[in-house]
């Protein structure tokens, strides 16, 4: 029986190009926590997607010859590839523009509109179409040119005063019960200095929010005036709930069960809408909250925001093609604090990958294996009693403690620390122990055959723990050492519980599983 529920979300991805670092970046890291949650017995859902309305789209698809549909159909794939090539296994993908998320919007904003949350009046202000945002005046920059420009994408802002109605949320109604509640739920924004930013906007006023547009018609109607379809962001945040199953009866118990999830993850660029209209959103609707939206930062290189807009966003498939997909998933996830901006660079990845994967964890395959069949046929040896009490065991018995409060605290540098310090104990402890010089001497044979034993089972512990980072090597060390499938394990402290490892399996040496690369002859990107 599972633990309970554990739920997690990205962003709903606007579909205006392909993903790239920055955008696989928050993928990885929700499908990481939520493969370590389904593995340490919980009913997990992970919800994805991408969010297809909007003016920007409409008028790009227009440039494209297409129309708006046609034009998110062609790019929806991009992300649904570039996931597959990750090996992100999400519960489930929403698109805005099905028709589930049609009824989950309609649904929740018209219980709003009943209950009086919204009222009709014309916008008058700055609008950033590539953004799809709203900005106040003082939160806008100025160019070189001196036009307003957004603070975001730094593209010259529209003022709209052409006297457009829109529907409004009444969202300057939540200032006292949104700082209330963040001081009642102190963890609701991470890390804390997202939550001191949010803290002082707040503090600052709220303004009511549109949340319809009638000077165009890409996006969901709404359904109490004909000729308004909702603002993209009132729109994309639903789809969190129609991921569980909100506005489908036949998942209404399936939704009740699962909300609310315990993460957002989102780029610190848009935690106001998480933290601030999303809750409002929630309260409105007497639902309960998100136990915690937290903003990760960005990934810079030399210094810049690593974006689209910018040019300097690389895709994941070009890094994919050197290290490969566990790799790639390591690097990120091991070396890029997830909470700050993190600098990333071609030489820090192979160097990581040299020192952590070539020469730790795969070396440490390698060698252990091939002793395995050197010494004993390539089948695991009977440990002797005496073997049971070992320095490998010791640091493998407090591992799932320390995983799991790093994985708690969202802290995966520190998870795959606590996971390299047994790698790395079993390197030394492979030279302490000199295999090669007991295998000379039949009188150490039970010596010889406990040291590889400790070995091997200490492989086998390390691999449950990689496989949230790297499932598809985990899988393979798995398959090498003769056990059954990784992705089955659904009680990870119980599994990881020392000397599970049976004698006699055959063991398959294979090849290295992580070739040292030299930072000066990669191929070319």
């Amino acid at each position: 029986m599972a633990k309970g529920t554990f739920g997690v979300t990205t962003p709903i991805y606007y579909i205006n190009a392909a993903p790239h670092l920055g955008t696989a970046y928050t993928t990885v890291a929700a499908d990481t926590i939520t493969r370590y949650q389904r593995m340490n017995g919980y009913d997990v859902s992970f919800v994805t997607g991408t969010d297809e309305h909007g003016q920007k789209i409409a008028e790009t698809a227009e440039k494209n010859a297409m129309t708006p549909q046609a034009w998110c159909d062609s790019l929806a794939p991009a992300f649904t590839d570039a996931w597959k090539t990750l090996d992100i296994d999400y519960t489930n993908f929403v698109r805005t523009t099905e028709d589930r998320q049609t009824r989950a919007v309609q649904k929740f904003w018209s219980a709003l509109h009943d209950a009086g949350w919204l009222y009709k009046s014309a916008y008058e202000g700055w609008y950033c179409v590539h953004e799809e945002t709203y900005y106040a005046e003082s939160d806008l920059e100025k160019n070189d040119e001196g036009e307003f420009v957004c603070p975001d994408c730094k593209r010259p802002v529209r003022y709209e005063a052409s006297g457009e109605e829109n529907w409004f949320f009444k969202l300057s109604e939540f200032q006292d019960r949104l700082l209330a509640f963040y001081d009642e739920h102190p963890d609701f924004i991470r890390p804390i200095t997202r939550r001191n930013e949010i803290v002082s906007f707040v503090k600052g006023g709220l303004n009511d929010l549109s949340i319809s547009r009638s000077s165009f018609d890409w996006g969901i109607p709404v359904p109490w005036d004909e000729g308004h379809v909702f603002y993209v962001w009132a729109d994309a945040l639903i789809a969190y709930l129609t991921g569980i199953g909100y506005g489908d009866g036949e998942r209404e118990a399936e939704f009740d069960g699962r909300w609310p999830i315990q993460y957002h993850f989102v780029g610190k660029d848009i935690t106001r809408f998480h933290c601030v209209i999303w809750p409002a959103m929630l309260m409105a609707a007497g639902m309960p909250i998100t136990h915690t939206v937290f903003g990760h930062g960005f990934l810079l290189t030399k210094g810049e925001k690593m974006s689209k807009s910018k040019g300097n966003g690389l895709m994941p498939a070009d890094l994919v093609k050197v290290f490969g997909v566990d790799a790639y998933r390591y690097y990120f996830m091991s070396d890029v604090q997830f909470g700050h901006d993190g600098s990333i660079s071609m030489e820090r990845m192979v160097q990581v990958y040299n020192a952590d994967l070539a020469n730790t964890w795969g070396n440490l395959v390698s060698r252990v294996t091939n002793m395995t069949t050197k010494y004993f046929e390539g089948r695991v040896p009977e440990a002797p009693a005496a073997a049971a009490e070992n320095p490998l065991r010791e640091i493998a018995d407090t591992l799932y403690a320390d995983y799991d409060a790093c994985m708690a605290e969202v802290d995966f540098t520190g998870a795959a620390a606590a996971v390299q310090k047994l790698a790395s104990r079993v390197n030394l402890y492979v030279e302490e122990s000199a295999p090669w010089a007991l295998a000379k001497d039949p009188a150490r044979a039970d010596e010889l055959a406990g040291v590889l034993y400790n070995c091997l089972e200490a492989i086998r512990v390390i691999a449950l723990y990689l496989a949230p980072f790297m499932p598809n090597t985990s899988a393979e060390v798995f398959r090498r050492l003769g056990l059954g499938d990784i992705a089955e394990v659904t009680d990870i402290k119980e599994a990881t519980a020392w000397g599970q490892l049976p004698a006699s399996v055959a063991v398959e040496v294979g090849e290295p599983l992580f070739p040292r690369l030299d930072v000066d002859n990669l191929p070319e990107l």
